[in-house]
């Protein structure tokens, strides 16, 4: 442990502390609370309310209220919160994230803070890291939080948007980050109020939060539209890239690049009949010659995406679940499938976007639980403004966490756990594999099969199966490979219910997890480790890894090279050296650095779209609002007629052009009559110009009708925003994709693109405003 660790681990044991003294006061009044009826019990849920109506605050009333939730924990769910989990649930009350092992019954502890902040009557979202997670949490915990008077809602794929606000509507609702973050796009897309959703963003306790706020925040949110271009293009990429040979391309895996050679784009400028590849006008063939290379050199079938149904589906890296409803962008998906012959989807347009950074901290209060958080508390702090408390264990955690194995090849590690796995499977202790991937998961179950040892499979490709899985991952004489993981949000328990074959598999040992391979994060090994050891059970890991794994071939570096060169004689034999797992930690803590670069680089571009993304949606909002607009629109001519002048009557007088550019953008032909124009100073002609303009749209209002403009404004307003908003987003898109080439001419590409972001921007709202007054301004019907 470094001094920082310690620095850290005594501020949380003073913060700990603190907490104590209020879960005493919790403790104090509990016979009080016990001996209330079911009715009186019931009842405080409406004096809660009242106190807080007459100027309470949460604050004032969480010690009762966590008594009261823990009494109707007790009564309908016959589980009584632990002190160390109403710690947990006073730090998430308080914004924080609570980093509690597995088994330490997380569910439990977010009733007492979600039913505390739902009193409000604003709402309380749990977020889950997958559906299946979402409604068994609501089913488990509904009767909870329906015996203190509160409603639950849980939002899944595929519910009908009614359907889906009656839900919101509840005053609890569980769903996935996907869901919630989606519904706020689309939200921001509805051209009637009542077709939103979602109500305020209010207090998030998000389950899994390193999983959802760290790993998944390399990839933005995104809504497509269809775009028109041809599918052709990457189907001759493809052909030209399935011709090369190794001398035509260089890669690099740890930097995620891929690059034709100069004889590669030769080859290249033949098969397309070009003369020169990186002319501007052959951008587009190069750019789909580049992410066909990517898509054959880097990505990797079973490991990056599974095709499922003739569909790429994307694999979470992190926890080898699918990701629903997600794409590669910028062609990358439309290469993989051209690849795998399968349908090219058309390109898509992006229509609306959002990072998972940007949209968890529209929450008003956010707060999160995991198993695994502190390596990352930098960035939660930076990013989200939440700080880490590690809570204590109900019980000392007994799990032995032994030595590494080190072996020189691949072959050699797997021949050795495979080794392992019989050894321990003949005492019929229960085991559970962790792999990295797809393909290793089914190469290790192949090997296994060969040796005549039945066992479980468990990845992205069974997915809806998970749960079931791996609850039965801790019964006797049971083996269970898992991707990453796969599963997560689910207890292992000892005999899965059954007591004698608990204490049975305890005297084995517990659960023995071996882990296969360690992962480019020091917290992805700890939670395949925290699988093992719940509850103060029995329990052992180990992890088996070669010099060939990816994470040391990769990031390495020249002390394991110097380890490896040192390993002669026999390659099956195991090296136990706490040396290479020190030089694997420092790997893992240099890889993690420079992920973290990674997700702040993506919020730094999403930073630029945030502030404008919040202008456009709360001028839609003001659409919606039914609110008049007639000030709106005479601000936007008052705009349009100044900025006519300005451009020409400030210096040239050129009042032809003047009145030109007024006509062509919004004055119907021959309305500005103006006497004298050299007579009266600029300031004077706007005046004028405006006050005419007023006449001729109070004449339109006369002869359309005050309510049928009244809806004109409302509509066309909101057609123009979209339609621009949209063009806008995508161009937005485009931009980031190419803008780190500034970079080459040492320039900050994040600083570039916020410079250009916002001229589009302005160009932005001048097109809105000339074209809402452009169409309000004609006297033929707008539909």
């Amino acid at each position: 442990m470094s001094i920082l660790d310690k620095i850290v681990d005594k501020s949380d044991k003073i913060e700990i502390k603190s907490l104590n003294h209020i879960v005493d006061k919790i403790e104090d009044i509990e016979e009080k609370i016990q001996a209330m009826t079911d009715e009186e019990l019931k009842g405080m849920t409406a004096i809660f309310k009242d106190r807080l109506n007459k100027g309470e605050t949460l604050d004032d009333i969480m010690v009762e209220a966590f008594a009261v939730a823990r009494e109707a924990s007790r009564r309908i769910l016959g589980m009584r919160q632990y002190k160390v989990q109403l710690i947990g649930g006073i730090v998430l009350h308080q914004g924080k994230i609570a980093e509690m092992k597995t088994g330490e019954g997380k569910t439990l502890v977010a009733i007492a803070p979600v039913y505390l902040n739902a009193l409000e009557g604003k709402g309380a979202h749990v977020i889950t890291v997958n559906d299946y997670l979402a409604q068994r949490d609501k089913e488990q915990m509904q009767p909870v939080y329906e015996f203190l008077g509160m409603s639950v809602g849980v939002i899944i794929q595929d519910q009908d948007p009614s359907l889906r606000k009656a839900q919101y509507n509840c005053d609890i609702v569980y769903g996935t980050n996907n869901e919630f973050g989606f519904d706020y796009l689309r939200d921001n897309m509805v051209t009637r109020k009542d077709d939103k959703v979602q109500r305020e963003l209010n207090f998030a306790i998000v389950d899994e939060v390193d999983s959802i706020l760290i790993d998944e925040a390399r990839t933005p949110l995104i809504i497509s539209g269809q775009g028109d271009e041809s599918t052709a293009l990457y189907q001759q990429a493809n052909v030209l890239i399935e011709t090369l040979k190794e001398e035509d391309y260089e890669i690099d895996k740890k930097d995620n690049y891929a690059n034709l050679t100069e004889t590669g784009m030769k080859k290249a400028e033949s098969f397309f009949g070009l003369t020169n590849l990186t002319h501007i006008d052959n951008l587009e063939i190069y750019h789909h010659i580049n992410q066909a290379l990517r898509a054959h050199k880097l990505m990797d079938k079973d490991v990056d995406y599974v095709i499922k149904d003739g569909e790429i589906l994307i694999v979470d890296e992190f926890t080898g679940r699918i990701m629903d409803g997600r794409r590669y962008s910028d062609g990358l998906h439309q290469a993989v499938e051209a690849k795998e012959r399968v349908e090219i989807k058309n390109e898509s347009k992006t229509m609306a976007t959002v990072t998972f950074q940007n949209f968890f901290r529209l929450y008003k209060k956010l707060s999160g639980m995991t198993g695994t958080a502190k390596t990352e508390e930098t960035e939660f702090e930076s990013t989200y403004n939440m700080n880490v408390i590690q809570i204590p264990t109900n019980k000392p955690i007994l799990r032995a966490d032994l030595q590494e194995k080190v072996f020189r090849t691949e072959k050699a590690k797997y021949n050795a756990v495979v080794e392992e796995i019989i050894k321990i499977h003949k005492t019929r202790q229960p085991i559970l594999v962790g792999t990295v991937s797809i393909d290793k998961s089914e190469m290790l179950s192949e090997m296994l099969k060969k040796k005549g040892v039945k066992h479980q499979v468990l990845n992205a490709k069974q997915h809806d199966k998970e749960a079931a899985i791996i609850a039965k991952a801790g019964k006797l004489d049971t083996v269970t490979i898992a991707t990453n993981m796969a599963g997560r949000g689910t207890d292992i328990s000892l005999g899965a219910g059954d007591k004698e074959e608990e204490e049975q598999v305890k005297a084995l040992g517990g659960l023995y997890v071996i882990g296969t391979e360690r992962h480019e994060t020091r917290r992805i090994d700890n939670q395949l480790r925290g699988r093992s050891g719940r509850q103060g059970d029995p329990g052992t890991s180990r992890f088996f890894v070669s010099l060939e794994d990816e994470v040391i071939k990769l990031y390495g570096g020249k002390s394991i090279e110097k380890i490896m060169s040192r390993m002669k004689g026999d390659e099956n034999e195991a090296l136990e050296s706490k040396n290479l797992s020190k030089n694997i930690e420092r790997a893992q803590r240099g890889i993690e650095g420079k992920n973290f670069e990674i997700r702040k680089n993506v919020l730094k571009y999403d930073n630029v779209i945030n502030q404008q993304r919040k202008i456009i949606y709360g001028e839609r909002d003001k659409v919606l609002d039914d609110i008049d607009l007639s000030e709106e629109i005479q601000k936007m001519v008052r705009s349009i007629i100044e900025e006519a002048a300005e451009k020409y009557l400030t210096k040239n007088r050129d009042y032809v052009r003047y009145l030109k550019y007024l006509y062509n953008a919004f004055m119907p032909i021959n309305t500005i009559l103006i006497p004298d124009m050299d007579s009266m100073s600029v300031d004077e002609l706007v005046e004028y110009t405006y006050d005419i303009s007023k006449k001729v749209y109070d004449f339109k209002k006369m002869v359309t009708g005050i309510d049928r403009v009244k809806e004109l404004e409302k509509k066309v307003l909101l057609q123009v925003v979209d339609s621009y908003w949209v063009e806008h987003i995508d161009a937005m898109d485009q931009l980031r994709q190419y803008i780190g080439l500034r970079a080459i001419g040492q320039k900050d590409p994040v600083k570039e693109y916020e410079v250009e972001g916002f001229q589009m921007f302005d160009e932005l709202n001048d097109n809105i405003r000339i074209n809402t007054i452009k169409y309000l301004y004609k006297f033929d019907e707008v539909e």
